[in-house]
């Protein structure tokens, strides 16, 4: 029943998405850069590096959220994923709600900075706070940070990388999906190996963050030595 009642999700997605107008990647008449084209790009690497790292940084904390609930409150199941998971995804909707109705008073560069600083100290408060309330107050910011991560990342990929065309998205796809996984697996088997504690585990991932906001610093300052 729960598999049929989720269903309608896709089925209204569908009926919704048939009706929005898709813009072209690449203006008509121009060819899209090449796969071996875009190897030779320093800024192409550096946008998969931020893509990889912006999906371990909302990962390692999404798919470890309920688990750091119980573990960390003693409650069960149910309010673990309530007080875990939903918050963070409550609060990253919110964040790319926010983005999208005022991108355009609002400077990408900017604001990915303070997203990426205020996920690193979530990450912080999660490990290091030891009151298992602030932990969760943190896990819940740390959504509201990772909200522009992943969407800021390919906007300035389309900006930096205007006939990256098709190539260019699907392969950050890949790298940002290589992120999904190896961030909450990072964290996982840091916990394992100090002793099935979590937060430290968490506090690994600290990493992704930081070399997102590394990569953000030199993503501008590779896109202004090429124009």
């Amino acid at each position: 029943m729960l598999a049929i009642v989720w269903a309608l999700l896709p089925v209204c997605n569908a009926i919704v998405f048939a009706k929005v107008p898709i813009a072209p990647l690449i203006k008509e008449g121009d060819s899209g850069l090449k796969i071996k084209e875009l190897f030779r790009l320093k800024v192409f690497w550096i946008l998969c590096i931020m893509i990889l790292c912006a999906g371990a940084s909302e990962q390692a904390v999404s798919q470890w959220a309920s688990t750091f609930a119980e573990t960390g409150l003693g409650i069960s199941k149910a309010l673990g994923d309530l007080a875990g998971p939903m918050a963070f995804a409550v609060l990253m909707g919110l964040s790319r709600l926010f983005y999208g109705k005022l991108r355009h008073r609002i400077n990408l560069n900017r604001f990915m900075i303070a997203s990426s600083i205020l996920c690193i100290f979530s990450y912080l408060g999660i490990s290091l706070l030891r009151l298992p309330q602030l932990n969760l107050i943190a896990c819940a910011l740390c959504g509201l940070s990772v909200g522009i991560m992943w969407p800021g990342t390919f906007s300035k990929a389309s900006s930096a990388l205007p006939k990256g065309g098709t190539a260019m998205f699907a392969l950050l796809a890949l790298a940002g999906d290589l992120g999904c996984s190896g961030g909450p697996t990072l964290v996982g088997m840091v916990s394992d190996q100090m002793g099935n504690s979590l937060k430290l585990g968490i506090l690994a991932g600290v990493i992704f963050p930081i070399i997102l906001l590394v990569g953000v610093f030199l993503c501008r300052k590779t896109v202004k030595a090429r124009t």
